[in-house]
């Protein structure tokens, strides 16, 4: 199998989708003193939960886009193959085909020099069996290619849901710090 080179990132983006980054918060304290949080951990914390809903959303979009991606690659390869084995064909041939679910007919095939394609959308169209076959290894390509820059971007993903998990852990434990002080604070002076 060849290597599939992904389309090269403009030099500010770390995803092909336009994922935003998670910033890491390195100082909490500093970090909730910053304008925009008022020193209002709900606040910080419910921005925080939104953007890890986003990023669920998104990874949930991913999954479902990256397994129809890895069900047509396997499809456009065995259409490959009938490409080759119609081009091969020399003589009629008896075959079988799905009429409806559990019903096969049988039916006599003779050596052809075009094939019908789905398209997508209820549009078929035929092609003869060299255009078939090319069109069908550009839609391969495209296919790898783009499950390829999708695993990229689930990688990325994955990374900006742990940053944000770690963002609100941080951000909690420095609430319970703070009222764990404040607490204190109010004991020694009874």
């Amino acid at each position: 199998m060849e290597e599939i080179e992904l389309p090269k990132l403009e030099s500010d983006q770390k995803s092909y989708a336009g994922i935003p980054e998670a910033v890491f918060v390195d100082d909490v304290e500093q970090f909730m003193k910053d304008s925009g949080n008022e020193d209002s951990v709900e606040k910080v914390l419910k921005s925080f939960d939104e953007q890890h809903s986003k990023y669920r959303f998104m990874e949930y979009n991913m999954v479902s886009r990256r397994r129809r991606l890895r069900q047509q690659i396997p499809d456009l390869t065995k259409n490959l193959e009938m490409i080759k084995h119609l081009r091969e064909q020399s003589e009629d041939q008896e075959t079988q085909f799905l009429l409806s679910e559990q019903v096969f007919v049988k039916t006599v095939m003779p050596p052809t020099k075009s094939v019908c394609l789905w398209l997508g959308a209820n549009v078929m169209l035929e092609y003869p069996l060299d255009e078939a076959e090319e069109l069908l290894r550009q839609n391969k390509k495209s296919a790898e290619v783009n499950l390829r820059c999708l695993e990229h971007d689930q990688e990325f993903l994955r990374d900006q849901i742990t940053t944000t998990e770690v963002n609100m852990a941080r951000v909690h434990n420095y609430d319970v710090k703070k009222r764990q002080a404040k607490k204190a604070s109010g004991e020694d002076k009874s």
